[in-house]
């Protein structure tokens, strides 16, 4: 489902830090898992996919549910390091790691 206009803003990517990149509000404990009225954060559109593809939502919850966590984490941190030398207009595919697919 493609996100309304109103919900991307032009701005900067608070996990890997890109600047005038499209953002979409990720909320950092899914809102399945109570996470409605807990903190954001502003990611870019190739970002937010990676987190989603490589994460289940138990996942997020637990261990990963602050921006400093998700950069330390070894799988999304390889992704960053790759996506800061992107120029802001390219969105890469993004495809469910193996072990969200089983």
């Amino acid at each position: 489902m493609a996100k309304s206009k109103e919900e991307r803003r032009i701005g900067r990517c608070e996990l890997c830090g890109r600047d005038d990149v499209y953002t979409t509000v990720h909320h950092l404990t899914p809102k399945e898992m109570g996470g409605t009225f807990e903190p954001t954060a502003n990611l870019c559109i190739p970002c937010h996919k990676q987190i989603h593809a490589l994460y289940t939502n138990d996942e997020l919850a637990v261990r990963l549910n602050t921006i400093s966590d998700l950069q330390q984490d070894e799988k999304i941190s390889k992704f960053i390091k790759w996506i800061r030398k992107q120029p802001s207009s390219r969105l890469p595919r993004t495809r469910k790691s193996n072990s969200r697919k089983a």
